[in-house]
């Protein structure tokens, strides 16, 4: 089992000060990742989405991250591939220089870029963003394979041309998904690409995801895959923040993750913005009231109310004292996760408390998983 971190670059009472400062921490704590063992850091792609991710040109971020570390691998979690968002062509040009420039040590997932805020922002037709992920994928599937890409579909038409530079990873880095439902998952599985996966709803919807994907693999046929060079994994969010004071950690997990429920019902719902207040009111509790509140809206709809609505006030996570983190970690091993991809930085934790989560799982949870734990123990 691997180990990552996602960077979502949030930000509670957003400043141009502050904003930068955000950035530069989330490189620190991505470099002290490689140090302290992670596997891999992934950096979201959103646009306009004040507060909720400032991450809008991941591949600058991932090229300092890649600048100031030599073994951790750097993942797009993901690229919006919709053609109005980035180009097929010019994905295809950035991944090879990253991937060239850090060793063969990049990742690179695809997305649809779904809010309506971003696709006003870009001219994305909405009916457009699933054929046009699909085929960007395909694109970089094939860009490298021969000396030029020679591309000619309904949807694109490119070349006889050279995609250049070439990756070191060959014929490409490996691809994955962002997956926040169940058909997101089966169709990562049947394009054979990975599947990062949103569990905020906990363990049992997880293994639910898990099973749906594998049964999915088992099944697809040869000719939906995206490339021949499969990359069959399953990657779970964790949340998490984790101090030697568990409850302080649960108030801090819990507040940080409000204000990421908050966000998501703000540019996906059209709810109010979240909170800025990092006071250590019951949030917990407040994160009940908030579900609650959904489910009666979605009840009045005549919508049924689905994990995926309401994962996000779901505060059972690995929020607390390093074992309390090993035993939920567990449960994700249990299920067979390839890979545990904490969110820690979230907009009101402070930037210690990220790094000494940081420092946490590195010293014991990440270990214990990898049997040095076990052996001190």
């Amino acid at each position: 089992m691997q180990f990552s971190m996602i960077f979502e670059a949030q930000l509670a009472k957003p400043t141009p000060e502050r904003e930068r400062r955000l950035l530069l921490d989330s490189v620190e704590q991505a470099v002290y990742g490689e140090e302290m063992g992670f596997d891999r850091v992934w950096a979201v792609e959103h646009h306009g989405l004040e507060r909720y991710a400032h991450m809008t040109a991941s591949e600058i971020f991932l090229s300092w991250v890649a600048a100031r570390t030599s073994r951790i691998r750097i993942g797009h979690g993901v690229i919006c591939m919709p053609f109005n968002y980035n180009h097929p062509v010019r994905v295809a040009e950035r991944v090879g220089m990253l991937d060239a420039l850090s060793g063969g040590r990049l990742d690179v997932g695809g997305g649809r870029g779904s809010t309506r805020m971003e696709m006003g922002m870009y001219g994305v037709e909405p009916s457009e963003t699933y054929p046009q992920m699909e085929e960007s994928l395909r694109f970089l599937a094939n860009a490298w394979r021969k000396d030029e890409v020679d591309w000619h579909t309904d949807l694109l038409d490119v070349g006889p041309a050279k995609i250049l530079p070439r990756p070191v990873q060959s014929p490409h880095p490996p691809l994955y998904m962002a997956c926040s439902k169940r058909d997101t998952v089966k169709l990562a599985a049947a394009l054979g690409v990975g599947a990062l996966v949103m569990g905020f709803a906990g363990p049992e919807e997880v293994k639910e995801m898990y099973d749906l994907y594998w049964d999915t693999v088992r099944t697809r046929t040869p000719e939906r895959l995206v490339t021949t060079d499969t990359t069959d994994k399953f990657v779970a969010l964790c949340p998490t923040i984790v101090l030697d004071d568990g409850d302080r950690a649960l108030r801090i997990g819990a507040r940080g993750q409000r204000f990421f429920a908050e966000s998501i019902a703000h540019w996906y719902g059209h709810g109010p913005a979240p909170a800025e207040d990092t006071e250590d009111d019951d949030n917990i509790a407040a994160l009940a009231r908030d579900k609650e509140a959904l489910v009666a809206k979605l009840n009045e709809a005549n919508i049924p109310a689905r994990p995926q609505d309401t994962g996000t006030f779901n505060a059972e996570h690995a929020y607390g004292t390093a074992e309390y983190a090993i035993e939920y970690v567990q449960r994700l091993a249990d299920i067979g996760v390839d890979e545990i991809m904490c969110l820690i930085q979230m907009g009101t934790v402070p930037q210690d408390v990220c790094m000494e989560t940081i420092r946490q799982w590195g010293e014991t949870v990440i270990p214990h998983f990898r049997g040095a734990g076990k052996a001190r123990a």
